[in-house]
């Protein structure tokens, strides 16, 4: 199988919010020029048409100008909208030995219906969600677990290299998404530790910003302390990854964790915080804002 290298690749990218903006920048700015888009708020991808992308009004258009198709969404449903509608989607107008890579975190099954579906039309699928939150996709150093047909993984690997550091093949079609899942579980634990850490500091009375930089050098060092904890303290509660998708996100693994007789309950308890979380109207923020729930359940101010 063929690399998919620039220059020669005709990129298509369905998705330009938060994370998909940065990312199809890296790709144009590599080489993959005046790829095919496709979003819901046209005036969002201004800047992307300003550097040569061309957008239009269906996915099933950006496919069918496309080699490969790069697709970044919110909720497992948009996912099945834009690229399984049988009129609109991706698969209606795919050709034969084009490549959709999904990077939104998503269900494992529907990554495989999606291979599926892409193998009948003479295509391949790779569910490749990504972890580094905005930090990483602004500066190309994503990190990609990525499920599906290894031949396919390999001849994409210019493209993901654009956006990502850390390019990783984890099996056949959904692995991808079930290692998002384990790294979710991760983080949303660790979250829960960053917060109560610097809670517990602050109601010590000791200067936070010091004890951040000690415990930073030490075994309690974290990417969510390093990355999190500043905007903490800043009380810039920005979205970097929006509360409602790591909800969502939590969701699908709780969800897949009872259907392989698992319980987790520290990830139960993580959506419980993030779930008050939203109650209080957190929706929006980033993940670091936790600390607001806590704050109220601790009758902070």
């Amino acid at each position: 199988m063929k690399q998919f290298l620039p220059g020669t690749t005709r990129l298509g990218f369905i998705g330009t919010g938060v994370m998909g903006k940065s990312m199809l920048t890296h790709c144009i700015n590599k080489g993959y020029v005046n790829p095919t888009i496709y979003t819901r708020t046209k005036e969002k991808a201004q800047p992307l048409i300003d550097l040569g992308a061309k957008f239009v009004e269906t996915p099933r258009e950006v496919a069918q100008n496309s080699d490969v198709i790069i697709c970044i969404v919110g909720y497992p449903k948009d996912v099945r909208q834009v690229i399984l509608d049988e009129k609109d989607g991706v698969i209606s107008g795919i050709g034969k030995g084009s490549v959709i890579i999904d990077m939104t975190t998503s269900e494992p099954s529907l990554a495989r219906e999606i291979s599926e579906k892409a193998a009948e039309k003479g295509a391949h699928s790779l569910d490749a969600p990504v972890s580094g939150g905005d930090i990483g996709a602004r500066n190309g150093t994503l990190t990609v677990m990525a499920g599906g047909e290894e031949e396919v993984f390999s001849a994409v690997q210019p493209l993901l290299a654009s956006m990502g550091k850390a390019l990783n093949y984890m099996g056949p079609a959904g692995n991808g998404q079930h290692t998002k899942m384990s790294n979710q579980i991760l983080i949303a634990t660790c979250m829960i530790g960053v917060v109560e850490g610097l809670l517990y500091a602050q109601k010590a009375g000791l200067d936070v910003e010091k004890v951040l930089t000690a415990v930073s050098a030490g075994a309690a060092n974290s990417f969510s302390l390093q990355s999190y904890a500043p905007r903490i303290l800043k009380r810039d509660f920005n979205p970097g990854f929006y509360v409602e998708h790591f909800v969502k996100d939590m969701g699908i693994a709780l969800k897949e964790s009872e259907e392989m007789g698992l319980n987790l309950p520290g990830l139960k308890l993580a959506k419980q915080l993030y779930d008050q979380l939203i109650e209080q109207g957190g929706a929006k923020y980033g993940t670091q804002a936790l600390i607001l729930a806590l704050e109220k359940l601790n009758n902070i101010q």
